[in-house]
C-alpha cells in the first residue's frame, strides 16, 4: 500500500488542475479564509452566549461562517447543506433548543481555545454523547479551518474517496466512524508528510479527487464505456472551473492595478497585497507602484499578517494611517472580503478611513443582500462597493480630476 500511495499522491501533484494545484498551494484566497473564519467562529459564538442567535440558520452569524468555507469551492462546496435548519425534522437541534445551542456554542468556544489533539477529540466525544440531532462531522469542515494540521475536513466525497483508498466502509454521519478515518489519515500523511503536507487539507484534497473519480488510481483500460463517459465528463467540467477561475484571477488583477494607479494619482502611499506584489497588469509591475514594505503598525503579528492581504491599501503620505482599504471580490468570495474589512477595521479605525468592496457587476444584488444582514450592520462599519465595470470605465476620469480619496463616492454605492 505504501509503494501505491506515493504513486497516487505524485499523479495527484503532476494534476495541474487536481486540487492540489489549484486549491491548496498559491491560493491566497485559501490562506486568507483561515483568519476570516476564525473571526467569524468567534462571533457565532458570542451571539449563542449572549442569546442573539437566532431560530434558524438563514441570517444567522453560523450561515455566514459556512458560506465563508463554501467559497472555498471544490472541497467545501456543499458544507453548508448539513447546517440549513430543516424545520419538519426538526434538525440540525440547535436553533430551538436552547441547551442544545448553548452546547455548540460552548464546543466552538472551546475547541477555538484549544491547542492540542487530545483536547479536540475530547470535545468531539463530548458532543458526540449529548445526541444532538443532525448535528454530526459535517462540523468538521468548520474546525479543519480552526486547527488544519489536527482536524481534516469531512464531506461525502471525502469519504467515498477514503473508502475507495483504504478499502473500508466507513459511514458519514457518525464521529465514531469520523475519528477512526482521522487516525487512518494522520498516520498515513504522517509517513508522506514530505510528499504532503502537515495541513491536512492536502491529503483530504487527494481523498475528495478519488471520492469523485476525477482521479483514477492506475490505468483506466478497465473502466466500462459508461464509467470512462463520466470520467471524461468529470474531467472537463473541472477544467472549465480552471479556465473559468484563471479568467476571475486575472480580472482581479485589473482592479487592483486600476485601485493602486487611482491611489497613486492621488497623491497616497498604496500597497497590494503582501502575495499580490509581485504581479503586473498592462506593462506595469504593483511592486513599482506600491510602497517598497509594508508601514510599521502597531498590531500582533496574526493580526498584522491578515491586514497585509488586503488587496488594496491607500496611506496618508509618509505615514502608517489607513486612508482607504479595498477588497476586490472575484465571484464567490464576498463574505469572506466582508469578514476581512470588518476585521480591519476593529484594529485600525480612527474615523477618516473608508472600506470599499469591488464586486462583479453581476453579483451586486448578493452584495447588497450580504451588507444589509444584521450580523454586519451590527458591527457598525460602513462599508460601500464598487462595480467591476464602473471601476474600468471611470478609472483615468478619476486619476485626472479627483483630488482625494472621496473622488471614490462618485462610483461607489450603499447597500
Amino acid at each position: 500500500m505504501n509503494a501505491q500511495l506515493i504513486s497516487i499522491i505524485q499523479q495527484y501533484k503532476a494534476d495541474k488542475e487536481s486540487v492540489y494545484n489549484t486549491w491548496f498551494i498559491n491560493n491566497e484566497e485559501r490562506l486568507k479564509a483561515f483568519r476570516s473564519i476564525r473571526r467569524g467562529v468567534m462571533q457565532v459564538i458570542d451571539d449563542i452566549r449572549c442569546k442573539r442567535f437566532p431560530n434558524d440558520f438563514k441570517g444567522s452569524s453560523l450561515e455566514f461562517v459556512l458560506t465563508c468555507i463554501t467559497e472555498q469551492k471544490q472541497v467545501f462546496e456543499g458544507a453548508a447543506h448539513p447546517f440549513y435548519w430543516k424545520p419538519k425534522l426538526r434538525i440540525p437541534d440547535i436553533y430551538e433548543h436552547e441547551n442544545n445551542k448553548q452546547a455548540f456554542g460552548q464546543f466552538l468556544e472551546n475547541c477555538l481555545n484549544a491547542n492540542r489533539d487530545e483536547q479536540i477529540i475530547k470535545e468531539i466525544i463530548r458532543l458526540d454523547s449529548l445526541k444532538i440531532k443532525g448535528l454530526g462531522p459535517a462540523v468538521a469542515s468548520i474546525l479543519y479551518f480552526l486547527h488544519p494540521t489536527i482536524i481534516p475536513p469531512f464531506n461525502t466525497a471525502i469519504i467515498n474517496g477514503f473508502n475507495f483508498l483504504f478499502k473500508d466502509k466507513k459511514k458519514l454521519g457518525s464521529w465514531s466512524e469520523y475519528l477512526k478515518l482521522r487516525e487512518v489519515l494522520i498516520e498515513s500523511n504522517n509517513q508522506h508528510r514530505a510528499e504532503l503536507s502537515s495541513d491536512l487539507g492536502a491529503i483530504a484534497g487527494l481523498l475528495f479527487e478519488i471520492g469523485t473519480q476525477k482521479l483514477i488510481l492506475g490505468t483506466d483500460e478497465y473502466l466500462s464505456e459508461d464509467e470512462r463517459k463520466k470520467l471524461e465528463k468529470a474531467i472537463e467540467k473541472r477544467h472549465k472551473e480552471v479556465q473559468d477561475e484563471k479568467e476571475q484571477e486575472n480580472l482581479h488583477t485589473q482592479m487592483q492595478y486600476h485601485l493602486l494607479k487611482i491611489g497613486h494619482a492621488l497623491g497616497y502611499d498604496v500597497i497590494a497585497a503582501s502575495n499580490d506584489r509581485s504581479r503586473s497588469c498592462n506593462g506595469q509591475s504593483f511592486s513599482f507602484i506600491s510602497l517598497p514594505t509594508f508601514p510599521s503598525m502597531n498590531c500582533d503579528k496574526e493580526v498584522l499578517n491578515t491586514i497585509q492581504l488586503i488587496d488594496v491599501l491607500w496611506f496618508q503620505k509618509g505615514t502608517n494611517n489607513v486612508i482607504a482599504a479595498f477588497e476586490v471580490e472575484k465571484s464567490s468570495s464576498i463574505y469572506s472580503g466582508i469578514l476581512r474589512l470588518s476585521d480591519l477595521s476593529y484594529t485600525i479605525a480612527d474615523g477618516d478611513e473608508v472600506f470599499y468592496l469591488i464586486v462583479p457587476d453581476a453579483r451586486q444584488k448578493d452584495v447588497v443582500l450580504q451588507l444589509s444582514r444584521p450580523a454586519i450592520k451590527q458591527n457598525n462599519v460602513p462599508i460601500k462597493y464598487i462595480m467591476f465595470s464602473d471601476l474600468q470605465q471611470h478609472c483615468d476620469a478619476l486619476c485626472k480630476f479627483g483630488d482625494s480619496h472621496l473622488i471614490m463616492e462618485k462610483i461607489a454605492k450603499s447597500a
